[in-house]
């Protein structure tokens, strides 16, 4: 019996070594591949399940993140009213269309943002192609202990936070194609 205890002891402890060990290769892939605006990407020790709040879709309904799970978010949290999310909006549209299905470009507007100023916004920087989710009461923007914007979260396929990168970036460049291309693959 004690060398049966011992053998589920050791073989649950080379299973969380392994476990930690592939998480730590993962870390080191992802921080390999940042450069430029993605040097600010923090890399997340351990992958965190996302909370389960609601946001407002674009078609008005209710949706959480784990209407997501199977496909990587690239989660980003913007106002009409903030300087950097104008400057990085184009470079998000630009990601999507690059990206295709591998990654989901999903933009929030956390607080007050009127319908008709999130249209005229995203027409005077001419994207069509990203999504218009509200979090009008700054529920989803606090569960994830947003405090400034704009704020992007990387979440993999399993729904869980990996990184976050604080103020705007380019999410178009070389680099950060590279980690969500990395991302998309579960390295």
């Amino acid at each position: 019996m004690k060398s049966l205890k011992s053998a589920l002891l050791y073989t649950g402890l080379a299973i969380l070594a392994n476990a930690a060990a592939t998480t730590a290769h993962a870390d080191a892939a992802l921080e390999a591949l940042k450069d430029g605006d993605m040097r600010k990407l923090v890399i997340a020790s351990e992958a965190t399940a996302a909370p389960d709040v609601t946001f407002t879709a674009q078609d008005g309904s209710q949706a959480t993140l784990a209407d997501y799970v199977g496909t990587p978010v690239l989660l980003n949290f913007w106002a009409t009213w903030c300087a950097p999310c104008r400057k990085e909006m184009p470079h998000l549209s630009e990601l999507q269309d690059a990206m295709g299905d591998q990654i989901k470009v999903l933009t929030v507007a956390t607080g007050r943002n009127p319908p008709e100023a999130i249209d005229r916004f995203f027409a005077e920087i001419e994207v069509e192609n990203l999504p218009k989710a509200l979090d009008p009461k700054q529920e989803m923007a606090r569960a994830f202990g947003v405090l400034g914007l704009p704020v992007t979260i990387i979440l993999n396929a399993e729904g869980q936070e990996i990184a976050r990168l604080q103020g705007d970036a380019d999410w178009s460049s070389d680099s950060a194609k590279a980690i969500l291309t990395a991302v998309a693959a579960g390295d």
